[in-house]
Order: C-alpha cells, then structure tokens, then sequence
C-alpha cells in the first residue's frame, strides 16, 4: 500500500494493541522540530538551552520559572502551549485519548497543533485505505479549503495554496502559475488520481466536490472511518444529493456555517450561508439515545462568508447524541 501523509509523523508512532497510537520519543523530537518551536536566530540563550535540553530528553520536566526565563513573551506562550499538549497526551496514553480529552474539556490550543493531531489521527484511522478520492476529502479535517466554481461546480483547494498562488500573481504577474484560479491546478480524477500518493504531503490537488459523486462518497466515507476511529461507533455515512423532506430530529455542523445552517433549519429561518454538503449519519448503536437510535443524524457543511470551508472534526465527538460516553480503549 503507497505510503501518505508522512509528515503527519505517523510512522514515528507505536500502536497499542487497540491499534491507538502511543506517544514516542520520535514522534516528540519531531514535534520539537516543527518551525513553530525552533529557536529563531534572535532566540535568548534561555530558549536555546531549553531547546537543547528537550532534543536530548524529550520527556524532561520544564518548569515555570525555565519558561519564565525566556525573554520573549510570544516564546514563552508557544512553549507552554507545546508542553502542555505533550504532558496532557502522555498522561492521556494515546494521542486518539488525548485528542478526546482536549475537545471534551474544552482545552485551547493554537490551531496548528489541533490539526497536527486531527491529521495524526485520520492518518492512523485510515490506515490501509487505497481510495485517493477519500484521502482528499479527509485533507479538510484539517487543513482550509477554498471554493472556486467552474462552470457552476464547486471546486476546493487547499486555502494555503491558494494563498501562496495569488502571493505569487501579485508579486509577479508575467511569471503567475494560478492566472486562470483554481482550475490551473490537477481537479483529482480517475485519470490522475494515481498521483496523490507522491503528492499527498504537498496538498496540490483540487476536489472537485460540486461536479464529482465519487468526491462526496470520499468524504462520507473519511467521516465514518473518524467516528469508528474515534468513537468505535459503528455507522454508515452517506452523502445526499437533495436537501428535501429531511427528519431534522438531529444535526451536527461539520463547520461554523454548517452549524448556522442546521440551526435555521430547525427554527424555519432563512439560511444564512451556502449549503455546500449533506450527509446521512446511521448507526443502530446502543449508546445513542434510545429515542434517536431509528432516526437519521444529519451532517451539513456550509460555505463561509469569505468562500473558505473550515471544517471542526470536534463536532463530530461532541454534537453525537450519546446516552452514554464510549470508553476508549
């Protein structure tokens, strides 16, 4: 099976026999090597050595008065926020538990840490998976997509490409590769789809989520792989093509916009964003409440006001109408 996702440093990690990933060494080293945490080269002598110190002994304690040390404020915050993640997933046992931990206690951490870990996780949970088209769609768990429509289809790109592309046009129009938007770049498809493997660390291919089924079966299907991961809840998760004569009994935003959108549906109100996703969520598990165990659970995921999807996979964990928490094993 081809290799992806490298650098979310699931091969830096060991399963425990439920097949959750334990926190390494490797895995910390890694995580110490990220250019959030470097030292840059105003770094005080402080930050230097605290660096040194955790590159020989990723586990070793730090201490209020070694990040007080640290002459910049911004460094200091970064640090706390670093090792406070470390500590609370090495007292959790596995990052999948930690994760869970950090979302039901409501835990903030910058966002790039939080998607290093969702990232970590659907790589583990998928696993084994050959599908690209769902590989893609997994993408927006934790990376920002931007929406583009071609000839009335919509089309997401990863947003810091987009970014990095139009940087590129402004700075130098004559030599731009992303004159022509988003369709300059590989829309994934059964013609190409063989290349994701060697470019799924790059985030280059474009879903074609409006003019593709085979799209939004993609991210059906990454959506239940995180539940089962996750939750060990055992569903089936369809996308649906109409949004007519819906049991509204149950929803789960997948977005802030897919949040406002289920929230006007339920108090028949206009919706105030882009419905951009539907999705059918079944399962027959005991631990949901008993009165919703034979009714559908709707995912919907909108469309932002500046035309980007940032998905919160938290939701997932939390929006779930569980009658009892499931133990992670």
């Amino acid at each position: 099976m081809p290799e992806f996702w490298v650098a979310s440093g699931h091969h830096l990690t060991r399963l425990d026999p439920q097949g959750r990933m334990l926190v390494t060494d490797e895995l910390i080293l890694a995580w110490l090597a990220r250019p959030e945490v470097l030292p840059p080269d105003e770094a005080c002598a402080a930050e230097r050595s605290l660096h040194e110190r955790l590159m020989k002994a990723p586990r070793a304690t730090v201490s209020e008065s070694d990040l007080s040390a640290l002459a910049d404020p911004d460094a200091r915050e970064n640090w706390r926020f670093l090792l406070g993640l470390r500590d609370r997933l090495i007292a959790a046992g596995t990052i999948e538990e930690g994760y869970a931990r950090i979302v039901a206690e409501g835990v903030s951490l910058p966002q790039v840490f939080m998607s290093q870990l969702v990232q970590l996780i659907l790589r583990n949970a998928l696993d084994g998976c050959d599908s690209p088209q769902t590989l893609r769609a997994a993408e927006c768990f934790f990376r920002p997509q931007r929406s583009h429509l071609d000839e009335g289809k919509l089309l997401l790109a990863d947003e810091e490409l987009v970014t990095l592309y139009e940087q590129e046009m402004r700075a130098s129009p004559l030599t731009a590769l992303f004159a022509g938007g988003v369709s300059d770049l590989d829309v994934l498809g059964d013609d190409n789809d063989w290349t994701y493997w060697s470019r799924s660390d790059a985030h280059t291919m474009v879903m074609n989520f409006g003019g593709d089924p085979a799209a939004r079966r993609g991210m059906a299907d990454a959506i239940a792989a995180f539940l089962r991961h996750m939750k060990a809840l055992d569903c089936t998760v369809t996308a649906e093509t109409r949004a007519e004569n819906i049991d509204l009994r149950w929803f789960i935003g997948l977005d802030p916009a897919g949040t406002a959108i289920g929230n006007a549906l339920w108090h028949d109100e206009p919706l105030p964003a882009s419905l951009v996703g539907l999705f059918r969520l079944e399962t027959q598990d005991a631990r949901i409440r008993a009165d919703l165990r034979d009714a559908p659970i709707w995912l919907i995921l909108g469309l932002g006001e500046d035309g980007a999807i940032r998905m919160k996979p938290q939701n997932l964990l939390t929006g779930l109408p569980m009658a009892t928490e499931p133990v992670l094993n």
